[in-house]
This record gives structure tokens, sequence and C-alpha cells, in this order.
């Protein structure tokens, strides 16, 4: 028989190595692939930066020492750190750690390219910058006699002045300290990656990681000599970002086309945003439906609809090879038949529920001017019941009641949901004359004839969603075709910009508030403070829902009838031709001015509409 004592020794061998086992299965080879991504990513970087210097010095006018202060930068930045990173680091979790310094190498790379899109144009002459407005070859010095020798001299008013405007020769700086964040971040890759590889790799298997980890982090050198031989070539200010970027924003802000179109887009995106965030609010209030089936109703019905109705759109413009303006009147028809259709949800508002001592007095025989401190009745004045309770009983006469005490129940039986109250003195059905009255437990349904009207509402909104979409890829061309080529860009990100902050934003704010002001039940804390509503008056709801989201995108609708009048002003009298793909096309009335590529090109005659 075996000693126990060996037994557990045995079992303490064993236990690590299938510990380490299952950790190799289960995260060590993505910790290979993702450390095998830095090494070669760090080495692209050390080499794409050995390999600019030269042009880091001509970039900054600055000299070689300089330069190698930059470079130097790297290691500044990792011999700050190695020895804590080295110790301190292999106590605490070293992927992480790992994964940090990714996080900071990155960040330094990205502050080492920033200098390049805030400075301004390189100019390969400094000279050229006493007068730039001439060519270059009136800045080279001649032979002059003595009377033109002013005349070709520079004075140092001038000098002075362009020193003034030759402004980033410090911005060097940025680079250094993007470098030295570089170096920070680097640190801990090689050491704690290294020994993370060591301590959790199979047994003997370390040695062939290792190997294959430097294999693959020499793919980084190439790419990164490969990359450097190639960016060589290529002259400084490609893909610079001019800063007279306020002169292009003024550019589009001036541009009555655009204007007009920002405006009905913010109008129409904010009744979508205010409608979406509380469309499952108003089916569950509105219709008694669950959040489990608004779900499903938004999830298999209205998305596959909003995404037939976007391809349509963009069909509809390629198959009938539509101009500006006609994809304007595009947008307008599609907008105004998705207004028609919406008005139609106002005719399936449902009936406020019938709720004793919120619409009906508390006997639920009448109904009541308003919710607000509607007295007790006889049936329960006697009661001494708490009238900020919510605990709502659904009567057999279809009336809900606010707590069993104000339904004037006496007794109860049954537990949880299965609980039933009796002699409520408050619950009267009609044509019977029964004492023993009951409530149950929970809110009245809603009635067949409302349920009747949610499949309306589904309807309705499936036509609303589809017309919706199929107006927006006419109002994203819209954006960018009534704007000068080199605009697009901005045009567009202006007006996501504008959207988000000024539709993402407020919209859900003021459509929350109003939609509060049609709250008959709060819920209130233990120390008596307002929680949510517990019960909408749904006529009321529905009114104020559905009115403001008509009241945005009616407004909407008359700034598209502006555009097209407007766009028609601007383009009265203009016979351009367009070509796109290698077509020429011409608008239905030939009034559109467009460049080549089918972008509106403003003649002098639109720049002073502009």
């Amino acid at each position: 028989m075996m000693d126990p004592n060996q037994h557990l020794e045995k079992t303490a061998e064993t236990t690590p190595s299938e510990k380490r086992e299952t950790r190799c299965c289960n995260g060590f080879r993505m910790f290979l692939v993702a450390l095998s991504l830095s090494f070669m990513c760090k080495a692209l970087g050390g080499v794409v930066m050995k390999s600019s210097i030269t042009q880091i010095e001509k970039r900054f006018d600055i000299s070689s020492s300089v330069s190698g202060l930059i470079d130097g930068g790297f290691e500044m930045g990792n011999l700050f750190v190695i020895v804590f990173v080295s110790y301190f680091g292999a106590k605490l979790h070293r992927p992480k750690i790992i994964g940090i310094g990714c996080f900071i190498m990155g960040t330094g790379s990205i502050l080492t390219a920033l200098p390049h899109f805030f400075m301004g144009y390189y100019r390969y002459s400094k000279e050229s910058l006493v007068n730039p407005s001439e060519n270059l070859t009136t800045s080279f010095s001649t032979c002059s006699i003595s009377e033109n020798l002013l005349l070709n001299s520079t004075s140092p008013k001038i000098v002075e002045k362009g020193c003034e405007k030759e402004s980033g020769s410090y911005l060097w700086i940025y680079v250094l300290l993007g470098n030295m964040l570089r170096g920070i971040g680097e640190t801990p890759i090689v050491p704690l990656g290294i020994s993370y590889i060591d301590d959790f790799a199979e047994t003997g298997h370390s040695s062939f990681y290792l190997g294959t980890l430097h294999a693959i982090s020499m793919i980084g050198p190439i790419i990164g000599f490969i990359q450097g031989s190639l960016f060589a070539k290529m002259y400084v200010d490609i893909g610079y970002v001019d800063l007279n970027f306020f002169q292009s924003l003024k550019s589009i802000l001036t541009n009555p086309l655009y204007v007009i179109l920002l405006l009905s887009s913010l109008l129409l995106s904010s009744s979508h945003i205010g409608a979406i965030t509380y469309i499952f609010k108003y089916i569950e209030q509105q219709y008694g439906q669950s959040a489990s089936e608004a779900n499903i109703f938004l999830g298999t019905i209205t998305l596959p609809t909003v995404a037939t109705g976007i391809f349509t759109g963009g069909y509809i413009i390629k198959k009938f090879k539509l101009s500006l303006l006609g994809i304007a009147k595009l947008s307008f028809y599609t907008s105004a038949l998705a207004l028609i259709f919406q008005q139609f949800n106002f005719a399936v508002i449902c009936e406020s529920k019938s709720v004793a001592g919120l619409t009906l007095t508390y006997d639920g025989n009448n109904p009541v001017a308003s919710h607000i401190n509607v007295p007790l009745s006889y049936c329960n004045s006697d009661c001494n019941c708490d009238e900020s309770h919510w605990e709502p009983v659904c009567g057999a006469n279809g009336v809900t009641y606010m707590s069993p005490c104000l339904a004037g129940c006496k007794s109860s039986s049954g537990n949880k949901k299965s609980i039933v109250f009796y002699n409520c003195s408050c619950v009267e059905v009609t044509g019977v004359q029964n004492k023993n009255n009951s409530v149950n437990l929970g809110e009245c349904p809603r009635d067949n004839h409302c349920t009747k009207k949610f499949y309306i509402y589904v309807l309705v909104q499936v036509l609303n969603y589809f017309f919706s979409s199929l107006g927006s890829t006419p109002t994203i061309m819209l954006v960018f075709k009534n704007v000068q080529p080199q605009l697009k860009s901005l045009a567009v990100g202006f007006h996501s910009l504008t959207i988000r902050a000024l539709g993402g934003i407020p919209a859900p704010i003021y459509f929350g508030a109003l939609i509060d002001k049609t709250c008959m039940k709060w819920s209130t804390s233990s120390c008596g403070k307002r929680g949510f509503c517990r019960l909408y008056n749904s006529r009321l709801y529905g009114h104020t829902y559905l009115g403001l989201i008509v009241s945005l995108r009616f407004s909407a609708l008359i700034l598209l009838v502006v555009l097209i009048f407007t766009m028609k002003k601007i383009y009265q009298g203009k016979n351009t031709k367009a070509s796109e793909n290698g077509r020429k096309d011409m608008n239905e009335a030939n009034l559109e001015p467009l460049n080549n590529d089918g972008y509106f090109v403003p003649s002098s005659d639109n720049e002073a509409h502009m």
C-alpha cells in the first residue's frame, strides 16, 4: 500500500503541470500572438524613427546634435523606468503591464506625428518667406548697380515679420517627448514578456517560443525600412491639414444650401432620436405590451425595414440618374410621405386606463376632471388608506385601484402573485348585487380594442420607417454634393457633429421633460422624494409624444421646400453638363452647375450668394 504522504507529494508535483497545460491551451498562445505583434511594432517604430532623422532635421531646421537628442529620447524614457518595471512588474499581472506599455508606446507614436498636422506648409528655402507671392526666380540675388542696391536688399522689418510667421520651429520638442513616451511604453515588453514565457511555457519549449518570437519580430524592421524608403520619396505636405480650417468652415457655413439642409437634418434627426429613445416606453404604456414584445417589434420589423429603405433610396438615385435637384425632391417626397403616415398614429391612441382615484372616482362610477387630489369616496373614506401607496389591484368591473385599501377590501387569501382580496366595497360589477366583491393583484389589462390598435400601429410604423429611411441616402448626398469637392469631408464631419451635439443630446432631454408632464402617478421614496412614473395619461402621452415628432418633421419639411427653391434660384440659367463614371448627365431643368465629379461648383454669381 502506498504511503499517504507519498501520494500527497505526487499530487503536489503533478498539479502545477496540469495547471500549466490548461493555461497554455486557454490563453498562453493568445499571449504569444499579442507579444509577437508587440515586438514587431516596437521594432517597426524604431526603424522608422532612425530612418527619418534626416527628414526631421530638414523639417524642423535643427542641427544633428538636436536630432541626436531626439533619437536618444527613446533611451532616456527607457532608462527612467526599466529597473522599476523589471522588479515590480514581475510581482504584478505581467500581461496587463505589457498592455499598458503598448498603449503608452502608441500614444508616444501619435505625439511624434502631431507636429506634421500643426505646422505650416514646408518651404525648401526660408528666403521665400520674405515675399512668398513672387515667383521663385525673384528670390535669387543678382549683380546690381549701387543705386539699385536698396531695392534688392531685404529690410529688417520684413525679415522680422518673416521670423514672426515662422511658427512651429520648436515643435520638435513634441517629437522628443513622443519618443521618450515610446521608450517608456516599450520597457516592459521584453523583460516581462520573456519571463512570462519562461514561467508558463511547457517544459523545454521556452527556447522554441523565444526563437519564434524574435524571428517574427524581424518582420517589423523589414516593413520599417521599406516604409522609410517609400516615405522618403514623398513630399512633406502629403496629408497636410491646413489650419485656415476656419476659412473652410466659414465657406460651408455661408453656403445657403448647406445651412438649410443642416437645419432640416437637425430637426429630422431630433425627431428620430427622441422617438426611438422613448418608443419602448410608449409601446409599454400606450398598448400594455411588455418590454420583451417591444424589443421583438423593433428588432424583427423595424431594422429590416430601415435597411430596405436605405438600399432602395440609393437604388432609385442610380436607376433614374437623379440630379441634385431631383435628389432634393426625392428627399422632400419621402419625408412628406413619412409625415403623412405618422399622422395615422394619432388615430390609434388608446384611452387612458380606468384607474380609481386618477381617471375615475374611487367608487369607479364617474370620470374625474383632473387626477390631482381626487377626494375619497363613501366606500373607502373610513379605511385610513395611504393614498401615496401603489399596490395596484384589478376589480371584476375592469377598474384598477391603486391599493387594496383604496378599493375598500376587508380580507385576503393566497400568497404572492395569486393573492385575492375580498369584501371590496368600492368594487361594483354592473348588474350584479354582491357585497363579496373581490380584486386580484396587478393592473387590469388593456381591452381587445386597444390590442387591435397596436397591430395597426405596427403596420403604420413599418411604412413610416421605410419612407423615412428611403430619404436618408438622398440627404447624405445633398450634404457633400452641394459644397466644393475639397470641402466634402469637412461638410459631412460638421454635419455629423451638429446632429450629435444639437440633436443627440438635447432631443431625449426635452422629449423626456414633456413626457413627464403627462404622468398621473409618481412613485415616492420613504423620504417622500419623487421617483419614476408609475402611470401616464395615455391620451395626453400619445398626443405629446406624437405631436412633438410631427412638429419637428413638419418644420424639417418646410426647410426642404426652402432648399428646393433656393437650389432653383442659385442654379437658374446654368446649363453646365456633368459627367459621372464616364457618362454625361443633365438635370431635369438644366439648372445645376456641377463639375466632372458631380459636385456643385460656385461661379462668380453663386459666390455672391455664398
